[in-house]
């Protein structure tokens, strides 16, 4: 199921360059989706945050970066961050990783500032889901990464299709 329309109304026109990719930690998901991300679409700036601030200036964590490894994808160089209301003006696009992440994004949006804040899951092709599992608690590091892997696809593609 492809993502829902509206989204793609208020991303069309708008020229992506910047790109964040927001969970809670910062340590699994979103560092693993940047890693992928920058590697398919190196000419755009890429981040990644969280919306809590447990782990603020640590390395993804361990086992996903062995399974991002194990894959080609590097992401050591990362480091946690926590989304911050100006990220809203930082960046063209911000991609969360499930329903409460983006719900908590939201919450910080200034008044008046219409960056696009979408869902990582529906942008892969038949995924089934709106959330990306959180690996950190499911312990499944390969079934996330297939899915973000699918989803940076999928958002590369849609990317081409907004401008």
């Amino acid at each position: 199921m492809r993502y829902a329309p509206p989204v793609h109304i208020a991303c069309k026109g708008i020229e992506m360059q910047k790109i964040l990719f927001v969970c809670l930690g910062n340590i699994c998901r979103s560092p693993a989706a940047e890693a992928i991300f920058r590697n398919l679409s190196p000419e755009l700036t890429t981040d990644s945050a969280g919306t809590s601030d447990y782990h603020i200036g640590d390395p993804p964590y361990a086992p996903m970066q062995a399974a991002a490894r194990a894959r080609g994808i590097a992401m050591e160089d990362l480091r946690a961050r926590q989304f911050a209301a100006a990220d809203f003006l930082d960046f063209d696009l911000i991609v969360a990783m499930d329903h409460k992440n983006r719900a908590a994004i939201e919450a910080l949006r200034p008044v008046g500032v219409v960056t696009p804040v979408i869902l990582m899951a529906p942008l892969a092709e038949g995924a089934g889901t709106s959330d990306v599992p959180d690996p950190y608690y499911t312990r499944d590091f390969d079934g996330c990464l297939d899915l973000l892997e699918a989803a940076a696809t999928g958002l590369q593609r849609d990317l081409a299709t907004w401008s």
